[in-house]
């Protein structure tokens, strides 16, 4: 359509130029006095023109036909892209489970944090201090061993350091006992600053 409306318009261009000569045709042989073939000139300028009123009708149509196909086709590839959005959204709610399963799943973790700290408040209020101590101790011996490196192979009798001929220092008994009454101290305050911080229940 555009390349028919392209050369309507240059059609009208010719015409105009014909228009205009037929005109001064018409002049020229008036001058020399032949009427009757500067009226025949004049009829072909007035067809001409005829054609071009045509012509720009044909144009003006096919223009506004242009612009109808035009928008028909936005309004096509907008509708296509409405689809596909609505496709794609309906398809990521089924996968979610939609705005239930966004919620039930969110009462699931809430569900599951009361549950620790129930399990938690249970177990603290059963236990004793020693009890508790006994548990951290334990703690404190599986993370050394998490964290101590892997034992090295087996050296030659060549290759091992002499040993150390004086004695190591000793702890007393009464220090040994210091140092666990003191690490007891300590994590007792831990747990009071942690029982601290944790929400209450409703």
């Amino acid at each position: 359509m555009k390349l028919q409306r392209d050369k309507l318009r240059q059609y009208q261009k010719r015409i105009t130029i014909l228009t205009t000569r037929e005109t001064a045709i018409a002049r020229d042989l008036l001058s020399r006095g032949d009427r009757s073939r500067a009226l025949l000139a004049l009829r072909r300028k007035k067809y001409q023109e005829t054609l071009l009123s045509r012509t720009d009708a044909q144009l003006s149509t096919l223009e506004q036909l242009t612009q109808d196909v035009e928008f028909a086709l936005v309004q096509k590839d907008v509708l296509f892209g409405i689809e596909q959005g609505t496709k794609v959204l309906k398809e990521i709610q089924r996968e979610m489970g939609g705005l239930e399963g966004v919620e039930k799943l969110l009462e699931e973790t809430e569900e599951a944090r009361a549950y620790q700290r129930e399990v938690s408040e249970m177990l603290g209020g059963r236990m004793s201090n020693q009890d508790e101590d006994e548990v951290e101790d334990e703690l404190e011996a599986l993370e050394k061993e998490a964290t101590d490196p892997l034992p090295t192979p087996q050296l030659q009798q060549s290759q091992l350091p002499s040993a150390p001929t004086t004695d190591l220092p000793t702890l007393s008994s009464e220090d040994l006992e210091r140092s666990k009454a003191e690490a007891r101290r300590t994590r007792a305050r831990e747990r009071a600053k942690a029982a601290a911080a944790e929400p209450m229940l409703a």
